[in-house]
């Protein structure tokens, strides 16, 4: 029989892997009477967990939302992760980077030593690329969430202030190379947008609701991917090439980005490199400072040339 603390913490466990858990069935996992199973029912509410009693041929129990946070239970798995998403996000500019932190700090201070092990193990670095713009205001980055999760009409100042207010129909934000965006359907221009979060400032009271509408591309992913790449509806570059590089592969691949190099030989590197356009893709091979021989396709080629003759009237 296991000890009564024990079968707490097993109840708890059990009570927040799923919404609505017979009586019957507690008892049976936990190998207890129903009667016991009421009993630790009643201490768990003493120390203020919201467990509500469902009737019916199958009552039970159902862990509710309370006013206060009560002590939480997480397995090994839950404690990792939770322990590593709150490194990532003290840097993720939502302007939460130092609660990020102390909750990390209160997370692993009541580890048990072979988990904090694994988390010291796994440290890492959240490094934000460098950008024009401050951290997202918090607030506003709950207010935006919180309209969007309504499903209502986000009015909103853009940027210096001085335009007409906008308004669109929001549907995601997200988070995109250290910026977060507002992802919207813009009523005036009648277009998807997306809007920089740290130059939103949202106007109340917000507009009706609407009914959302399908993304291009049919996923928050496949359309962000295609708005900054310049390719619509695709995760692709819209221009992609093939060119051998005279430089040997550990010399480019630190510089490669998504692209791909493979080693011809000890002196010679494949590369197959996306831009947005042909003469961008010709200036991201020719950064690498070395010869290069073009494989394909013959858009690239022709970009080459053209690139030349206008290097060649620079100079010239």
């Amino acid at each position: 029989m296991p000890t009564t603390s024990s079968r707490l913490l097993a109840l708890l466990s059990l009570l927040q892997s799923r919404r609505d858990w017979p009586g019957e069935v507690l008892a049976e996992r936990l190998d207890v009477t129903s009667r016991t199973v009421r009993r630790d029912i009643d201490r768990l509410r003493e120390l203020g967990y919201r467990i509500a009693t469902f009737k019916g041929p199958d009552g039970g129990y159902r862990l509710d939302a309370g006013t206060q946070l009560p002590p939480m239970l997480f397995d090994d798995e839950q404690a990792v992760a939770l322990a590593i998403a709150l490194q990532i996000a003290s840097g993720s500019g939502a302007g939460t980077g130092e609660a990020a932190l102390r909750a990390l700090s209160t997370v692993r201070q009541v580890m048990p030593p072979r988990l904090r092990h694994r988390v010291d193990a796994l440290s890492v670095t959240a490094v934000r690329p460098p950008t024009d713009g401050e951290d997202v205001d918090p607030a506003v980055l709950q207010q935006i969430g919180a309209v969007v999760h309504a499903g209502e009409v986000l009015r909103f100042d853009y940027g210096d202030g001085d335009g007409p207010v906008r308004r669109a129909e929001p549907h995601h934000v997200a988070s995109w190379r250290g910026r977060w965006y507002l992802v919207g359907w813009d009523l005036d221009r009648e277009d998807w947008r997306t809007y920089r979060v740290d130059r939103v400032r949202p106007r109340i009271p917000n507009g009706p609701r609407f009914a959302p509408r399908e993304l291009p591309g049919g996923d928050l992913t496949t359309f962000l991917t295609g708005r900054f790449r310049g390719n619509e509806g695709s995760t692709r570059w819209p221009c992609e090439g093939e060119a051998i590089l005279e430089l040997p592969v550990d010399e480019v691949r630190p510089f490669i980005g998504d692209g791909l190099a493979t080693p011809v030989d000890n002196r010679r590197t494949r590369v197959v490199l996306g831009s947005w356009s042909w003469p961008a893709l010709v200036a991201s091979l020719l950064r690498f400072d070395a010869d290069l021989e073009v494989i394909g396709p013959p858009e690239l080629a022709a970009a080459v040339e053209e690139v030349g003759r206008r290097c060649a009237r620079a100079a010239g």
